[in-house]
């Protein structure tokens, strides 16, 4: 699915800090014409691209070309990372030496995650130089709630000083390269098992079954085996990441307004009652629903 991440006209690109406890999880695969770059600061994040499950600890610097569709599957607890996104005029004015170019990629169907470990020098210098850009824009409550999801509200990323973030963001675009370049890191990932990539196609529709043992009949075996097989490939419980999904589409249909109350969010997001729901979104971020209701939005259940 191509994303609209909703970038005003006048920004090159946007950047924050990804908290696991404040921000909530995207799940579905997607992609978008901005080239993506995240750098772990604490804890571990897992993606599945092109079939592949991928899992990044502190100081891995990634990257997602526009035309890889990306789906974020697991993180830490702990887990903290940088995302920074580059429209495609700022790599086209930056990136014009031949050691650049391939930024100018799109990527190849395929490609693998492109990555390295920076060394701890290097990661000090980029966590200073993300810190400094971020500290005149949006508050990191604020940006850990809303980025994702600002194509389905009000929210515009907006920065103090659009000119000196575009700079920063082209200096940041570089530097990176400059810390990749000739170098790969060791490849942690896993191939999906066709019955496991089956599972994840399934529960991603907004018609998937309720129960395990149906999903289990649709990709073809038994519920204990695609229990087990979706645990050892994707590395969390189907339970879990059923949930995710629906907190997912909880948090798409509330921001979008389709659904007047959080019980009726919830509902259409495939919890079984508001109890579940409020079970599952303590668990997730620690916070009852209503306090942590996007955009500062008063509904009433």
């Amino acid at each position: 699915m191509l994303e609209d991440l909703n970038i005003p006209e006048d920004y090159d690109g946007l950047l924050y800090l990804a908290e696991s406890v404040r921000n909530p999880p995207v799940l579905s695969r997607h992609h978008h014409v901005e080239l993506e770059l995240n750098v772990v600061a604490e804890g571990e994040i897992t993606y599945i691209v092109d079939g592949r499950r991928s899992s990044f600890g502190k100081r891995s610097l990634l990257w997602m070309f526009p035309s890889q569709e990306h789906q974020l599957v697991d993180r830490s607890a702990d887990a903290r990372y940088y995302v920074a996104v580059f429209k495609p005029g700022l790599i086209k004015r930056a990136c014009r030496r031949d050691e650049y170019l391939p930024l100018r990629s799109t990527g190849k169907p395929g490609q693998p995650v492109l990555h390295c470990e920076l060394k701890p020098a290097e990661f000090d210098l980029t966590c200073r130089i993300m810190d400094g850009l971020m500290g005149d824009g949006p508050d990191s409550a604020t940006l850990n709630r809303e980025c994702g999801f600002g194509a389905f509200s009000d929210f515009a990323y907006r920065h103090s000083d659009p000119d000196w973030l575009n700079a920063g963001l082209r200096h940041l675009l570089l530097l990176s390269w400059r810390q990749q370049r000739g170098r790969q890191g060791s490849r942690r990932e896993v191939t999906l098992h066709a019955t496991v990539a089956k599972a994840v196609q399934i529960l991603g529709e907004t018609d998937a079954p309720d129960d395990f043992e149906t999903l289990a009949r649709q990709c073809g075996v038994s519920s204990a085996y695609l229990s087990r097989l979706f645990r050892k490939q994707i590395g969390v419980s189907l339970t879990r990441y059923r949930n995710s999904v629906r907190l997912t589409r909880f948090w798409g249909g509330y921001r979008d307004g389709s659904s007047r109350s959080l019980l009726e969010a919830a509902l259409a997001a495939g919890f079984g009652s508001y109890a579940q729901f409020f079970r599952v979104f303590t668990q997730t971020y620690g916070t009852n629903p209503r306090t942590a209701s996007p955009g500062g939005r008063k509904k009433t259940q």
